[in-house]
């Protein structure tokens, strides 16, 4: 397994975008949304399978590439497989970093049509959610809530301790 979550001790170890994109000068592009502690995990409910995909940032994760989205579960004629996103932000706290906010989103491919569902709008708005220490994953369903509690306590057990109290409670051991 790719190891991302044991880089610095100071910082989340669960980054996958790195740096500050105004350097510090205060000028162009200062104020704008640091996801340095932003990471998307796809989730496959089918497979029982999750993994955190760069990619799902800039809408190009594993699942969704070559494929054509449409914001109208009709064009995929019946059929297509279910995948949750869930943006997972951590935050550093006094007693270390620890899984903060988590909001999920939908998406269904069909790959034999090349053709998927979602709805961009609701994945920004559920990652500004996670962004802001919020816990929003009432569209889960109980085996997907399963497989991200395990993933989260498998990929770092520390953050998955001092998580927020919220997003334990939404993710209960069975």
């Amino acid at each position: 397994m790719l190891d991302i979550f044991h880089q610095d001790p100071k910082k989340s170890g669960f980054n996958i975008i790195r740096g500050d994109a105004t350097k510090g000068h205060g000028g162009f592009g200062a104020g704008l949304v640091n996801l340095d502690n932003m990471s998307p995990v796809i989730i496959d409910t089918e497979a029982g399978t999750a993994e955190v995909d760069p990619g799902a940032m800039h809408a190009r994760s594993s699942v969704e590439r070559r494929i054509r989205f449409s914001k109208d579960k009709a064009d995929l004629q019946g059929g297509g497989k279910k995948y949750w996103i869930v943006w997972v932000n951590t935050a550093v706290t006094e007693e270390g970093p620890r899984y903060d906010g988590a909001a999920a989103s939908e998406m269904i491919i069909n790959r034999e049509l090349r053709r998927g569902y979602k709805i961009l709008a609701d994945h920004v708005a559920k990652m500004e959610k996670a962004l802001k220490g919020q816990v929003v994953l009432d569209a889960l369903d109980d085996r997907s809530r399963q497989i991200l509690r395990e993933f989260l306590a498998a990929a770092d057990p520390g953050q998955w301790e001092r998580a927020n109290p919220e997003l334990k409670a939404q993710l209960p051991a069975d």
